[in-house]
């Protein structure tokens, strides 16, 4: 940032003239000490406020100058521009932005995007788990989403898994694995 008060208010002075606003007000936000006292500091914020819509902020600031430089006319005719712009300014602040941001919306359409009815085929869904990475909780379901995947090692492996899981069921979980073994 620069520190040359005179660049400074030049740089500013130059953002308003090409109606950059807010990089006024963005710059001379950062740079408020050591300027309290200072007629070009608050006038210039003041107008780059006014250009941004915040009419409430700049009449503050062009009140400090009046107060600063009270036989200068630039602060007390823009007091006076900012006066009437608030009159004209409507009451409910979110209504006005409401109403702007319906007729921004007007023109829009949702992009279309292809209808397909045909789900991803099982063999082409991703498979989560890689063939060395350990299972926290195999399940018979989980073997036979493998199984279909065509992941033959990760649907024998959750098998072998649930016969020691579930003993009871061993001899279905043995004729599983065989049937996937016949696959290879």
């Amino acid at each position: 940032m620069n520190t040359d008060p005179h660049h400074l208010f030049a740089e500013v002075s130059l953002d308003i003239a090409r109606g950059a606003y807010h990089a006024g007000v963005q710059k001379l936000g950062h740079a408020t000490e050591g300027y309290a006292e200072s007629y070009t500091y608050h006038v210039l914020l003041g107008k780059a406020l006014k250009g941004v819509g915040r009419y409430r902020e700049a009449r503050e600031e062009f009140m400090t100058c009046c107060r600063l430089a009270p036989q200068n006319e630039v602060a007390r005719q823009e007091l006076l521009d900012v006066h009437f712009l608030m009159l004209d300014e409507p009451a409910d602040r979110l209504a006005s932005e409401l109403e702007q941001l319906s007729i921004a919306l007007q023109g829009f359409t949702a992009p279309v995007a292809p209808e397909t009815s045909d789900p991803t085929p099982v063999a082409e869904q991703r498979q989560p788990f890689s063939d060395e990475e350990s299972i926290p909780i195999p399940t018979e379901s989980l073997a036979a989403l493998f199984a279909a995947q065509g992941a033959v090692k990760k649907a024998i492996r959750v098998y072998t898994e649930l016969i020691g899981i579930n003993p009871a069921h061993a001899a279905s979980y043995k004729q599983r694995i065989k049937d996937l073994l016949d696959k290879l």
